[in-house]
């Protein structure tokens, strides 16, 4: 399940793809306000996002945020991963956070790592295949 972080990130995010390519960086209380992001909590998130590679920031009177590169190269794993980390439900499955589990007798017949496996790769897939552009079409089909 998303945590509230996951969902306000990708609030954040959607609202920030939508934004027309030229235009100048987006000031984070109208973030905040657009997004409907507690602004003590989306500073810490844009932060992580902007350290992350996903965002640029920019300081000033005319500062604000955006996109690091085009709304169709930024995906939905992406970000999910940048605020959650990996997207296994188990350690053992895990490509980035690998750890064997401590009470398994044998993970090459561990019926429930084999099931979380698909899991993780049909997560991977959708939430990989799925970009920031993808998800503000207007005609965005179900995959």
């Amino acid at each position: 399940m998303l945590t509230q972080r996951s969902r306000y990130a990708l609030r954040a995010m959607l609202f920030l793809a939508e934004a027309p390519a030229a235009s100048p960086p987006i000031p984070m209380n109208r973030i905040a306000a657009e997004a409907n992001v507690p602004r003590k909590f989306l500073e810490l998130i844009l932060a992580d996002l902007r350290d992350a590679g996903l965002l640029l920031s920019h300081r000033g009177k005319m500062g604000g945020y955006c996109l690091s590169r085009a709304s169709h190269l930024i995906s939905l794993g992406d970000i999910i991963r940048v605020i959650e980390g990996p997207l296994a439900l188990v350690t053992c499955v895990s490509r980035t956070a690998y750890r064997p589990c401590k009470d398994c007798k044998s993970e090459a017949d561990c019926a429930i790592r084999h099931a979380m496996m698909r899991v993780r790769d049909e997560t991977a897939r959708i939430l990989d295949g799925t970009s920031l552009a993808d998800a503000t079409a207007e005609d965005l089909v179900a995959a």
